[in-house]
């Protein structure tokens, strides 16, 4: 892969009761383990910050294809899910569901769009075999 892009950030902290800075400073805020994992809660936790990212950058994706195939993206939204949980053999592991809707389109199209999109997404690239990742159209 050439890079056209590198994003850097710096965690400092007690990890998920820290902070988080992009090198940049575009980000910079505290970092909180959820109450639902035993933490104080009180501030965004990184499975948060990789919902927003998945979305955003899925989103990116979507307007891509829909757009070479010459279709309606009018109020189009993408909403990502990010759970995380044990599994076996110890650890922990993530699972996402990306829930996409094209108000504009017929289901079928809207279906073959997100598909389209789901190969060209980076984030789907780079959890592709990794984590689940399911799809859906509302």
């Amino acid at each position: 892969m050439t890079p056209l892009y590198t994003a850097s950030a710096v965690a400092t902290g007690d990890g998920r009761n820290g902070h988080v800075r992009s090198t940049d400073g575009f980000v910079d805020t505290e970092v909180r383990t959820p109450p639902e994992l035993g933490g104080p809660g009180g501030a965004t936790n990184p499975e948060q910050l990789f919902a927003a990212g998945y979305a955003a950058c899925f989103h990116s994706a979507l307007r891509l294809v829909a757009g070479k195939a010459g279709a309606d993206v009018t109020d189009s939204e993408v909403v990502a899910d990010v759970s995380i949980g044990s599994v076996d053999g110890g650890g922990f592991g993530l699972a996402v569901q990306l829930e996409v809707a094209l108000p504009a389109l017929d289901h079928a199209t809207a279906l073959d769009l997100v598909h389209q999109a789901h190969q060209v997404c980076p984030y789907s690239n780079a959890t592709r075999g990794n984590i689940e990742v399911t799809l859906t159209v509302a």
